[in-house]
């Protein structure tokens, strides 16, 4: 039996991966240059992050000879963990805002 090969949907289907590609490119860029910036719960330390998760700046927002090694360590990781999730949240929302109105190509 032969098969008939529907042009028109082989073409449909190659420029939809490439329309994917471009959008993912631009989420890439976007993730690489979208900064946020988090502060440890004490407000000892602030970190900023972009959302592809590279921490570009630490700054330390008080002294540090009234802190003990201990307290600083603690200031210093509970900020980066917050910068951590701040970089996935930052990641998700330019997610939702690049992809979000891309239809599906099946509806689950």
């Amino acid at each position: 039996m032969r098969r008939e090969i529907d042009e028109g949907w082989i073409e449909e289907a190659i420029e939809r991966y490439r329309r994917i590609e471009s959008l993912r490119a631009e989420l890439d860029e976007a993730a690489r240059t979208f900064e946020v910036s988090v502060r440890s719960p004490d407000g000892l330390v602030e970190v900023f992050v972009t959302a592809a998760g590279a921490i570009t700046d630490v700054r330390f927002l008080e002294p540090l000879a009234t802190r003990t090694d201990a307290e600083v360590s603690r200031s210093v990781h509970a900020a980066v963990t917050a910068a951590a999730d701040a970089a996935r949240w930052a990641r998700e929302k330019l997610h939702a805002e690049t992809f979000g109105a891309y239809r599906r190509l099946a509806e689950d």
